[in-house]
């Protein structure tokens, strides 16, 4: 070893020291605790291919995709926002259209309901009508034409025109032209001007 020289020596040495660090630095690289292509591509100022970044943060790529797949969703969002919102205006209008018809079937519930009513009026009215031209037949001309007097022109109308149904369904001769002529004057004319017109 005397032979060797402290030049040599040391170059050795160093040239050991170096490659010892090298292998080092390339299983720490290996086991993944620091990323030597990273530091080496920092030093050289090269930034990374887009397709080839590393680590934890997305490639450009990734990101792009990213961003058009954002893009899309809030598209979508604002699709479905409008949809919503012409939905909730259609309903809006649906509640109205209901609360109209259901006042138009309160309305027909009324104006069926006073149907009725008159009906049972008119049905009563007839009934009344019909008893009092069986009556006024049954009674002697005079006393007829005496009650009739106090009476208004349609009932007296509606019951002349009963007691002439009445005998025509009995096949019979109707005394209501013997009645008008037996009330005063001017009630009879107007009696006969009313039934041409009623």
């Amino acid at each position: 070893m005397r032979g060797v020289s402290e030049k040599a020596k040391v170059l050795y040495l160093a040239v050991l020291i170096f490659f010892l660090v090298g292998i080092g630095l390339f299983w720490i690289d290996y086991i993944g605790v620091i990323n030597m292509g990273k530091f080496i591509a920092d030093i050289k100022g090269e930034e990374e291919l887009v397709a080839q970044a590393t680590g934890d943060e997305p490639s450009l790529i990734e990101k792009e995709e990213f961003k058009k797949q954002q893009d899309k969703l809030l598209e979508r969002i604002e699709k479905l926002d409008s949809r919503e919102a012409l939905i909730s205006e259609k309903e809006k209008e649906l509640d109205e259209e209901k609360k109209k018809l259901a006042n138009i079937r309160e309305g027909l519930e009324l104006e069926r309901k006073k149907f009725e009513e008159k009906k049972k009026e008119y049905s009563g009215y007839k009934k009344n009508v019909e008893v009092l031209a069986d009556k006024m037949a049954n009674m002697p001309p005079q006393d007829s034409v005496k009650i009739m007097e106090g009476w208004e022109d349609p009932l007296i109308i509606d019951v002349l025109r009963q007691m002439d149904q009445n005998a025509a369904a009995k096949g019979e001769a109707s005394i209501t032209s013997y009645l008008i002529t037996l009330l005063p004057k001017k009630k009879a004319s107007r009696i006969m001007y009313l039934m041409t017109q009623i």
